[in-house]
């Protein structure tokens, strides 16, 4: 799959699934709870202990889904992922170095930005995707705002996105939203029917 691809395939339905926990059994249960309830993307962040087993295992047991790895900090972590069959990276901050790596081995990158400067750099190092993090302290109209000068941004607001917010931010112009425990936590039936939820609000928000 090349990569403009798998960004297609990732951002398709407007969310994808982060998955942060204690063990890579709970990052499993965590993501096969969003995968099963219908969303075809997820993210397991290297913070979680042994990271790189959960997104194996997931790989191997859902070769359906589009399983990436989240808070890749260097060129190290990227090519790790990648090889644990990570189809792609996301990271909190820009490393020009994790784009190179992952586009090396064929993978999108989404670094994490929160100005315009930073924004602007990202793309001329080859982001795929911008990630805007945290969110948590802006609101959608900030986005549509940028967006009258920047209008190519392809930008991903995570750190903050809600179940309420999530089809705003799509309506400012967002190609999708990362979402952590507001989508992910309470049990595999609490977040299949989010998943379900959501799902279909975003799916009338375009």
């Amino acid at each position: 799959m090349y990569r403009w691809e798998t960004v297609q395939a990732v951002t398709g339905q407007r969310v994808f699934g982060i998955v942060r926990s204690a063990s890579p059994d709970e990052a499993v249960s965590a993501a096969e709870a969003v995968l099963d309830a219908g969303l075809r993307a997820v993210e397991v962040a290297l913070t979680t202990p042994r990271a790189l087993t959960a997104i194996a295992r997931l790989t191997e047991q859902h070769p359906q889904a589009i399983v990436g790895a989240g808070t890749v900090l260097d060129a190290a972590a990227a090519r790790a992922a990648v090889e644990n069959g990570a189809r792609f990276l996301v990271a909190p901050n820009l490393n020009p170095e994790v784009i190179r790596a992952g586009h090396r081995y064929g993978v999108p990158v989404f670094p994490g930005v929160s100005t315009p400067s930073e924004i602007m750099r990202a793309l001329e190092e080859g982001a795929d995707a911008v990630k805007i993090f945290p969110v948590s302290e802006l609101s959608p109209s900030w986005l549509r705002d940028l967006r009258v000068a920047l209008p190519q941004v392809p930008a991903i607001p995570t750190g903050g996105v809600t179940i309420d917010t999530a089809p705003e931010w799509i309506a400012a112009g967002a190609v999708a939203c990362g979402m952590g425990s507001a989508l992910t936590s309470g049990g595999a039936q609490a977040a299949g029917e989010r998943v379900a939820k959501l799902l279909d609000t975003l799916a009338q928000a375009r």
